[in-house]
């Protein structure tokens, strides 16, 4: 079985119609979204877009994901920066009924058995919470006790929107990186694995997809426009996310 692996399409459209077309050209069996299809520019469609897959395709939960179908449900505060406030009611005001539904029956992890591979859990930051931050520079002694015990011989996640591949003791992990959003060189990242891994980078028309991005009513249009086409580089955000990793 080949399954291929979306993280974090944070609702860029270009990009996932992209990669949806490398995943087939890759003759992929099944696919894993591993969180944060939302928030972004084209909720609605990228929403109706990995629902309509004649490809069998599990969910996993993201923050991103949770975030806005609580915004749905009641005001939005708390952990929701100021600045982005209004993007996330934009993306609020976009869910349905059958989103919420959905988005409230995707678990926080996925286990498949892989040919060539074996155990293979998906999280989409760890298997604990949606939430932590953990790097490819963070120390392995503070990674161990989470993924050592899974009896697993690979953990994908996402989250924090850069590949990676390293082994933690007994366990290899990979970063399945950012369909829509990286904080690496511009593209949309995914993972496709079976029989081995490959972290792969579908390259795309960046200043096609940065216009229609602009052409939507997005509070955060702008700013995603410029992130599609000179995304922060992964040094400077390995530095911004220091001090968030897990300790």
């Amino acid at each position: 079985m080949r399954v291929a692996c979306l993280y974090d399409v944070h609702a860029n459209l270009p990009a996932l119609e992209a990669v949806l077309a490398d995943v087939r050209e890759a003759r992929a069996e099944r696919i894993v979204v591993g969180g944060d299809v939302l928030p972004g520019p084209m909720p609605r469609e990228c929403l109706d877009l990995l629902y309509s897959l004649d490809i069998p395709t599990d969910f996993i939960i993201g923050n991103g994901d949770r975030e806005t179908a609580a915004a749905a449900r009641g005001p939005v505060g708390g952990i929701i920066p100021e600045f982005f406030r209004e993007a996330m009611k934009w993306n609020a005001a976009h869910m349905q009924p059958r989103d919420l539904e959905a988005i409230d029956s995707w678990p926080l992890t996925r286990q498949l058995s892989i040919d060539g591979i074996g155990e293979v859990l998906f999280c989409h930051a760890t298997t604990r919470n949606d939430t932590e931050v953990f790097l490819k520079t963070t120390a392995d002694g503070k990674l161990q006790p989470i993924f050592d015990t899974l009896a697993v011989q690979l953990v994908v996640c996402g989250h924090t929107h850069m590949q990676f591949d390293r082994v933690v003791g007994r366990t290899r992990i990979i970063n399945a990186g950012s369909v829509g959003m990286p904080f690496q060189d511009a593209g949309a990242y995914w993972a496709l694995l079976g029989p081995g891994v490959k972290l792969r980078r579908t390259a795309y028309d960046l200043e096609d997809a940065a216009a229609r991005v602009r052409a939507t009513a997005y509070p955060q249009a702008a700013p995603c426009a410029a992130g599609i086409l000179a995304p922060p580089s992964e040094q400077a955000t390995l530095e911004q996310f220091k001090n968030a990793e897990l300790k």
